[in-house]
């Protein structure tokens, strides 16, 4: 297994995600097999952790602190998250983090992080009447958090505006990233402002949500010509072994196939050089079937409703590609209905001095025809808070 240094920690650059846990037929968790699969992580060289609040109806934090409780506490490090980006109408850090803990069966947290600081979860985050931030930061004092950071999938200038003003406090950041993701969600500008900063990465969805694992013939073909004796998910590992800034990778295993190839991955340092990286984003491009919007902007300045027309291409093209993704539905709640695709006049002033000959008005009208096909972030936040109070009584 290859370690990473993170303040004299010595972390696995492989990280047991728990958003996608093994099953029962009847939807409940295997907790046999996660027991199995926590063992032989740790027997293999894993020792980071990663759960949620509202993964699995939170029954994740549940099952993964019986697998763990069954190891010496100083074998393995814990993180988990705050749910401040679920929709609420008001928020208890104290009550959700002494909950967290019980279930989890531990003293104190190795690494702590306010989940999903994006567009529509900074109000809250920041709120005085909360004190979230404020709360944490005192349980980190307390020795109750050990690492205090952030995940987010926030657009590129509002990270660099909370981090502008909280920086200060985030040891570590976790961010979708992969080689797709790279262009299409602009995780490599979100990289650098980290880089930039000193703030080492986390990765979540390094396979893209299992896309990555799948190619087209040709696809595989290609990858498979410049190395033989790797296998396509491999390959997105290897891209971000290409990356310095990046600490951890958390891989979602939901079976210990999945987990033993992974492992099997990680054993080794092998980054990609300049041809099979080029080679990599050509098949990016080519899975994209995007419109290709290169954010000059032109389009903007025209625009009679003043829409962020090279945002609402970036997130349409994220939405066609991935449509059950909780991204592009999470950052269009952040907009105000006159800033939505559907805002749109359909004057054409944008086609007309649009560089790429994008016909902008057709697609903000085919955008907003499948936003109601998107699923409903509010709807999921309500259902999620149903099940964590039925989970807790």
């Amino acid at each position: 297994m290859i370690y990473h240094d993170f303040q004299g920690l010595q972390l696995s650059a492989l990280g047991f995600g728990t958003m996608r846990l093994p099953l029962n037929p009847d939807k409940s968790i295997d907790e046999a097999q996660v027991f199995e699969m926590t063992d032989y992580a740790l027997a293999h060289g894993v020792n980071y952790f990663d759960t949620a609040y509202p993964y699995h109806a939170s029954k994740s934090e549940i099952v993964i602190g019986k697998a763990l409780a069954r190891h010496p506490r100083e074998s393995f490090y814990l993180a988990d998250k705050y749910p401040g980006h679920q929709l609420a109408e008001t928020y208890d850090p104290a009550e959700i983090f002494t909950d967290q803990l019980h279930k989890c069966k531990v003293d104190y947290f190795d690494f702590y992080l306010l989940h999903n600081v994006c567009e529509i979860s900074i109000p809250a985050y920041e709120d005085p009447r909360w004190g979230i931030i404020d709360y944490f930061l005192e349980q980190k004092a307390q020795g109750k958090i050990r690492h205090f950071g952030m995940s987010s999938h926030a657009l590129p200038e509002n990270l660099e505006k909370f981090l502008d003003r909280w920086g200060q406090h985030i040891e570590f950041c976790q961010i979708q990233l992969n080689y797709l993701d790279w262009t299409l969600q602009n995780a490599k500008r979100k990289y650098e402002i980290l880089t930039e900063r000193g703030i080492p990465v986390w990765v979540m969805e390094p396979l893209h949500g299992g896309r990555l694992c799948s190619l087209t013939e040709k696809d595989q073909d290609r990858l498979t010509d410049l190395r033989p004796f790797e296998s396509i998910p491999a390959w997105a590992f290897r891209f971000l072994q290409g990356l310095p800034n990046v600490a951890m990778v958390l891989s979602g295993m939901s079976s210990m196939q999945q987990m033993k190839e992974n492992i099997a991955t990680f054993e080794t340092s092998k980054p990609l050089n300049r041809e099979e990286i080029e080679t990599l984003m050509e098949i990016a491009d080519g899975m994209k079937n995007a419109l290709p919007c290169t954010s000059c902007r032109y389009c903007c300045d025209g625009c009679p409703m003043g829409l962020n027309i090279p945002q609402l291409i970036n997130a349409f093209n994220d939405a066609r590609l991935h449509p059950t993704s909780f991204t592009v539905p999470m950052m269009l709640d952040s907009l105000p209905e006159d800033k939505r695709p559907s805002a749109c006049i359909g004057c054409g002033q944008c086609a007309q001095i649009c560089p790429q000959k994008i016909d902008i008005p057709k697609a903000m009208a085919e955008f907003t025809e499948l936003m109601p096909k998107l699923p409903n972030w509010t709807k999921l936040c309500e259902e999620r808070a149903a099940a964590a109070k039925a989970a807790k009584g």
